[in-house]
């Protein structure tokens, strides 16, 4: 992997794999932590920008939820990828769209994610949830997207519960 890695990187980030897919990303299936610091870090750095430059296109090359959820694959983790979004009304409705797709599957306590199955997983999931209840929703308010707003707020509440409140 770590010789196809300039190839592996361009091609989802330029849409060049085209029907091959991207979700299930080379990078997500070997344990990049036990090589050497540098390529890690590159690694890292370009899951970052592959996401940040996403937010900031209005149509990147794939959906904003897959290239989401192949980053927190890569990564194994949701944090900054949730914590790095960009203000500005693209990647709002970024954010609309995901929370979206999610709260699908996360109102029923199912995992969003599609290629994610290592053992933190579940660990993205909770982390996920808590975001999109708090912070996630009071983003969602300010972009005038009340709605998908409540939506996401019933994430804070037990199971049995929010189909109380449900919209």
């Amino acid at each position: 992997m770590r010789r196809l890695l300039p190839q592996g990187a361009r091609a989802p980030a330029d849409g060049t794999l085209g029907a091959i897919g991207f979700g299930a990303h080379g990078l997500s299936r070997v344990d990049r932590r036990s090589w050497p610091a540098e390529q890690v870090a590159a690694i890292e750095a370009f899951v970052q920008a592959w996401w940040q430059g996403a937010l900031t296109t209005p149509e990147p090359p794939y959906g904003i939820d897959e290239i989401f959820d192949t980053c927190a694959t890569i990564a194994r983790t949701v944090t900054p990828f949730l914590e790095g979004r960009v203000p500005g009304p693209v990647a709002d409705a970024h954010l609309a769209h995901c929370a979206d797709v999610w709260l699908y599957d996360l109102l029923s306590d199912d995992s969003p994610f599609s290629w994610w199955y290592d053992d933190t997983v579940d660990a993205g999931v909770t982390d996920l949830r808590a975001w999109l209840s708090g912070p996630g929703a009071a983003r969602l308010h300010a972009a005038d997207e009340y709605e998908l707003a409540t939506r996401a707020e019933l994430l804070g509440l037990p199971h049995d519960e929010r189909w109380d409140h449900h919209p």
